[in-house]
């Protein structure tokens, strides 16, 4: 129980920043070079990442460390209207799809559950994102009526938030474990 409440307070708390990320620094310069955007969706969109990342790696329990976190990015844009029947199952779209995609392609034969001595398969990774995007996207889209365009932003948004964030990590990691081994 005490793993579960730790990986729901960092998964959680990643999402927010994310968020924070997102809405706060990519979406005002991505208005004022895309005026003509009109729709709400961030073409950099790292709380993906966060997503698919949560799912990859917790499987089923990435929903219970997310939801907290997505819960009040929600209820930070709509306050009390976060529990009207289209945002609830926006939410419920956002913490069970990426797990719902990894357990379906590992009961299709392609496992990509993190192992001890295996390498991550990035390009797979991605793939599956790009799929838990596709279904998020026409389920949200589909709960709150929104046209067509908004479904292509949301997937450009998507991928290119889990790939910049899967850059990120790996020159984080890169530069702990260049830090780690000892020179000379």
């Amino acid at each position: 129980m005490k793993s579960l409440a730790i990986e729901t307070t960092a998964v959680s708390l990643f999402y927010l920043m994310a968020s924070f990320i997102a809405f706060a620094i990519v979406m005002p310069v991505q208005q004022s070079l895309f005026p003509a955007l009109e729709n709400r969706a961030s073409l950099l969109f790292l709380p993906h990442g966060v997503k698919v990342l949560a799912a990859w790696l917790l499987g089923w329990r990435s929903s219970i460390a997310l939801f907290p976190g997505v819960l009040i990015v929600f209820a930070y844009f709509a306050g009390w209207g976060v529990f009207a029947p289209h945002r609830m199952s926006a939410v419920m779209t956002a913490v069970l799809v990426p797990a719902a995609i990894f357990s379906l392609v590992k009961l299709l034969g392609w496992d990509l559950s993190p192992e001890s001595g295996r390498r991550p398969r990035w390009a797979s990774i991605m793939i599956v994102g790009l799929l838990i995007s596709v279904v998020s996207s026409i389920l949200s889209n589909l709960a709150y009526g929104n046209s067509p365009q908004n479904y292509v932003a949301y997937l450009i948004g998507d991928f290119f938030g889990l790939f910049f964030l899967c850059l990120i990590l790996m020159f984080v990691f890169r530069a702990w474990r260049s830090r780690a081994i000892p020179h000379g």
